[in-house]
């Protein structure tokens, strides 16, 4: 096949800004509940904050590398830096106005006010006098920035107050003198980011800590005469450069490397675009910022925290509840061991209950017939009932194996934290891979019955982690066929260095043959096409990013094979392309789960290939972890899935077109009935559940 151009693919960061887009599109959605489109706004906060801290940070890397480096990547880091910058820009410009002028508004006039330092009353003055002398007073330790040696660290994500100060007397307007600048620490955590006040029967006010510290700085600096105060955060580059070494103790490594990830190097210092110009000067030389770090923002930062914002019981301004609903066999089954010996079985989070696998988990711990338990752990919650049943199962004499992916970004230290537990217990804990992060989802229970030992298995598009089961669409297949469970113990084998290559026929498994069989699969609908015979491919991924699959893809197309996909996230392939993509059509769902799913269908003649995994469509997913995709067997499984997907396909009301100029328009439904998947999904599985 021919070399892609650059023109045939959309650049990952912004394809990654575009999705960040859609996300902004539903804080700007009026049919969304109030306290949820500030939910989404927090989202795309937080997704921002990574995205300087990792992204934003590997570009200014290449930029440091010098020219003679970058001239040999296939785009120009300096030019898709300023790009980035122009993108966001006009991002967090529209953000500025939904919260100011959709959200404070929409929230006044359900009666909660949020209020400036400036809008208090004498008596809310005077309460949250008292709040900052015993709340808050205690936290903070201002800092006088007048030589180099008085130069603090900052903390990475840390939000801060920089203030003018003036020794009392000597400024005044007829002899102005340049304020000297303190920095004071926004003590958010410990304290919640926003203080309920006092006020009026039927109302709510609250105000931001930020604003709760400028109401009491004449207090901070009794010796000084304040002037204005200026929120600014710092984000530092939080990617973690490890040596992939056989040898050495790579536990050890990444506990220095958390601590370097808040000494990283700054990727964004983020300020409010109302502080005047000297402020930013002197600040820019006093912390050796370079004109790059500097991006102008509002007088809030660190709007994840509004994750937080209280909701004070109007729970008709939030989503209606979805709760989970019980599995329709595996909730009632007696045992769920007789239940998966019958047949396989489907957990579809968060729609159903993640506490099918708390109760498998528990049946295996205790029950005596249970001799082994493995258990891949990629992110782990905090607290985290899966690693407090296998302490349990180690300690009734169980064997237990956990293989703990500890380069997991951001989780490292919980992963690492219950590693060490569960160590203590007498789990088998085994580490990272060199080279590799094992992203694969798999449990694997082993069973003495009737004089032999059965396999049962576990294999997921998702975490075993409590907290996201309840945010994030994720399949599970659980199962007793030994095609699939002695093949899970296959790539336990090689997780635990028994095998160099785990050898599987039915499962795929990267980094050793996921890659070549997915283009195996794919090629075989191009010949049916141009055979004259019916093809077709179905995918659903968070992201579709590698550079070889997006050509087969696009072969495909040429060949006639019409490809429908759903990419929730990065998606670099460019639809509808002349020649080259007109028979593929992407598009995108955002709504109040995150989709988090994979699934890959390929028609082959009428009798699909069914496989979900763990893997997206991204180079490190093929070629630097360990990812499983497995098939679906059980034709009654195999039709929900057919019917979920149909539902993803017809969704009218949240799905977006990836087109070729990456406009996020939204699918128009025309003469068709509304369709929300993530609603119809819900309903689909309350009515499985009824008795």
């Amino acid at each position: 096949m021919a070399v892609l151009s650059p023109d045939h693919l959309f650049n990952r960061e912004l394809s990654w800004l575009a999705f960040n887009g859609r996300v902004l599109q539903e804080a700007r959605d009026p049919t969304v509940p109030l306290l949820e489109r500030l939910k989404f706004l927090a989202i795309f906060s937080s997704n921002l904050d990574e995205f300087f801290q990792v992204r934003v940070a590997s570009l200014r890397s290449l930029l440091r590398l010098g020219k003679q480096h970058a001239r040999k990547l296939a785009f120009d880091p300096e030019a898709l830096l300023q790009e980035i910058t122009r993108v966001v820009t006009a991002q967090q410009e529209t953000f500025g106005q939904i919260f100011r002028q959709e959200i404070l508004p929409g929230l006044e006039t359900e009666g909660i006010r949020l209020l400036d330092e400036t809008q208090v009353t004498p008596a809310q003055a005077a309460f949250l006098e008292v709040y900052f002398a015993e709340a808050v007073r205690p936290r903070i330790d201002p800092v006088l920035l007048q030589t180099d040696n008085t130069k603090p660290f900052l903390k990475n994500r840390r939000l801060y107050l920089v203030v003018e100060l003036w020794t009392a007397g000597t400024h005044t307007p007829v002899d102005p003198v340049p304020p000297q600048y303190a920095l004071v620490d926004i003590p958010s955590p410990p304290l919640p980011r926003f203080v309920e006040v006092p006020a009026r029967a039927g109302e709510h006010h609250v105000l931001f800590l930020d604003d709760v510290i400028r109401l009491n700085l004449p207090r901070l600096f009794p010796a000084h005469t304040v002037g204005q105060a200026f929120s600014v955060k710092l984000s530092r580059d939080a990617e973690l450069y490890l040596e992939d070494e056989f040898a050495g103790d790579l536990v050890e490594m990444i506990r220095k490397s958390l601590e370097q990830r808040e000494r990283g190097l700054p990727t964004r210092f983020l300020y409010d675009q109302r502080a005047p110009y000297p402020a930013i000067t002197f600040l820019k030389h006093h912390f050796d910022l370079a004109d790059e770090d500097l991006v102008p923002g509002g007088r809030y930062h660190n709007f994840n925290d509004c994750f937080a914002f209280p909701r004070f019981g109007r729970d008709d301004l939030a989503d209606p509840p979805w709760p989970p609903v019980p599995h329709p066999v595996l909730s009632r089954a007696p045992s769920l061991f007789d239940a998966l010996a019958t047949r396989d079985h489907l957990l579809h989070v968060p729609y159903q209950s993640f506490d099918v696998v708390l109760r498998l988990l528990d049946e295996a711990a205790g029950d005596p017939s249970v001799e082994r338990l493995a258990v891949t752990l990629y992110r782990v919650a905090t607290p985290s009932a899966v690693a407090r049943t296998l302490i349990r199962a180690a300690r009734a004499g169980k064997t237990v194996i956990a293989f703990v992916e500890v380069k997991a970004r951001f989780d490292e230290e919980s992963n690492l934290h219950w590693a060490e537990q569960m160590m203590q217990a007498g789990v088998r804990v085994y580490y990272s891979l060199p080279g590799l992060k094992v992203h694969a989802k798999l449990l694997l229970i082993e069973r003495r019955e009737d004089g032999g030992l059965r396999r049962y298995a576990y294999l997921s598009t998702g975490n075993f982690n409590e907290k996201t089961a309840r945010l994030y669409t994720d399949l599970a297949l659980l199962t007793a066929d030994p095609r699939l469970a002695d093949e899970v113990a296959e790539v336990f084998r090689f997780l635990t260095g028994e095998v160099e290559v785990p050898h599987t026929q039915h499962l795929l498994v990267a980094p050793f043959a996921l890659r070549k069989q997915l283009y195996a699969l794919i090629d075989r609908e191009i010949a049916a096409a141009r055979a004259g015979r019916r093809g077709g491919i179905v995918l659903k991924l968070n992201s579709l990013e590698d550079p070889g699959l997006i050509e087969r893809l696009y072969a495909a197309s040429r060949a006639g094979v019409h490809v429908e996909a759903v990419v929730r996230g990065i998606c670099c392939l460019k639809p509808g392309l002349p020649g080259l993509s007109e028979n593929i059509h992407v598009r995108s769902l955002l709504d109040r789960f995150l989709e988090h799913s994979r699934l890959f269908v390929f028609h082959q003649d009428g009798d699909a290939a069914i496989y979900l995994a763990s893997a997206d469509w991204m180079q490190r997913n093929m070629d630097r972890r360990v990812e499983v995709a497995f098939p679906v067997y059980d034709p009654a499984l195999r039709r929900e899935l057919h019917t979920l997907l149909g539902f993803q396909l017809a969704d009218n009301v949240k799905a977006r077109l990836i087109d070729a100029e990456q406009r996020n328009a939204y699918v128009a439904a025309g003469d068709a009935p509304r369709l929300r998947a993530q609603e119809a999904t819900y309903r689909y599985f309350r009515q499985q559940a009824a008795p």
